[in-house]
């Protein structure tokens, strides 16, 4: 038995962060140059009582109006994210309730970062092929902007909010092929928010800036630009090599690659070292920035891929953890 992506819808908040309004806020920098830096022209901002799940919601239900059927289809709920309405119940609980889907289906969160949706696609692959599962409804759903300190400059330029649906069943446009997995955990300091878990559960309400000038602040959103660079640059190539093995498969063979979309320059440095054609790299991110595990999903839904082609995609970052795998159209 194969599995399919079936279909795909994404939503974003309202609000929106430009780069002119980042660049009243911190004078030594313009909206040029921050484009010039990252890529990215603005990025939607969940409101103060807007959460990952209701972003979920919206997503899904954006599925269901396009494609009214379905909604009754489904039969498992799976949740990537790392923003959850609670430390318990699990939000895909939560979903289940606000989707009107009957108390049958199956139903669960997991937290990954930009690794999230292609390690989703595996698990839903996974349930569909064993039988367990028909239809599975995939969500991503991220509010990183609730975790970067408002003096972030760095962070908030990159970090977009977002959700993601999409519906894996037997049938559909994509065929999902086979995967490939990656796991690092020694890089866990550099991309983190330390407290309010129960290794380091109260806040500590610190400020500081690391020797790179990126600010470190423990109950905040802390990242380590050029480490998480050299991962990507070590560990990226490797993935996308190991991925042709396993669906035995050349670059030549590849009309697509879609991967996790960081920021612009990262993605432009992957695109040189791996050789790729530009016109078969996509870059989908100047209006929406990084939406973590949603990225790769509202990739695909916008790269208009055409039949026959076969597409390859890659996530990447916290954790470390990464992931690839191969869609026949």
């Amino acid at each position: 038995m194969n599995a399919y992506i079936k279909a795909i819808e994404y939503y974003l908040p309202e609000q929106v962060l430009t780069n002119d309004e980042l660049a009243a806020e911190f004078p030594e920098w313009n909206a040029a140059k921050i484009f010039k830096k990252t890529g990215i022209k603005a990025r939607h901002v969940a409101a103060t009582d807007e959460t990952a799940a209701d972003m979920a919601v919206k997503a899904a239900e954006k599925l269901f109006a396009a494609q009214p059927d379905t909604k009754q289809q489904v039969d498992f709920v799976l949740f990537c994210t790392q923003s959850p309405d609670y430390k318990l119940p699990t939000s895909a609980c939560i979903i289940q309730k606000r989707l009107g889907l009957p108390t049958t289906v199956g139903a669960t969160d997991f937290n990954l970062g930009c690794s999230g949706f292609v390690y989703g696609l595996a698990f839903a692959k996974s349930l569909i092929v064993s039988g367990m599962s028909k239809n599975v409804l995939l969500l991503t759903g991220e509010t990183y902007s609730k975790y970067c300190h408002p003096k972030d400059k760095g962070n908030r330029s990159i970090f977009g909010d977002g959700a993601s649906a999409t519906l894996v069943s037997d049938s559909g446009f994509a065929r999902i092929e086979n995967f490939v997995f990656g796991t690092d955990g020694s890089g866990e300091d550099n991309l983190k928010v330390k407290t309010g878990g129960a290794r380091f559960p109260e806040k500590e309400g610190v400020f500081a800036l690391d020797d790179g000038g990126y600010v470190n602040a423990p109950d905040f959103l802390y990242m380590n630009g050029p480490e998480i660079f050299n991962f990507t640059l070590d560990n990226v190539p490797v993935l996308v090599d190991k991925c042709l093995k396993v669906n035995n498969l050349t670059m030549a063979e590849i009309d697509r690659f879609v991967f996790h979309q960081a920021n612009k320059y990262m993605l432009e440095t992957l695109r040189t070292v791996m050789k790729i054609a530009d016109e078969k790299f996509f870059i989908d991110l100047s209006e929406t920035g990084n939406t973590v595990s949603s990225s790769v999903a509202v990739a695909l839904k916008n790269a208009q891929i055409k039949e026959n082609q076969k597409v390859m995609i890659a996530g990447f970052g916290v954790g470390y953890s990464y992931a690839a795998c191969v869609l026949k159209y």
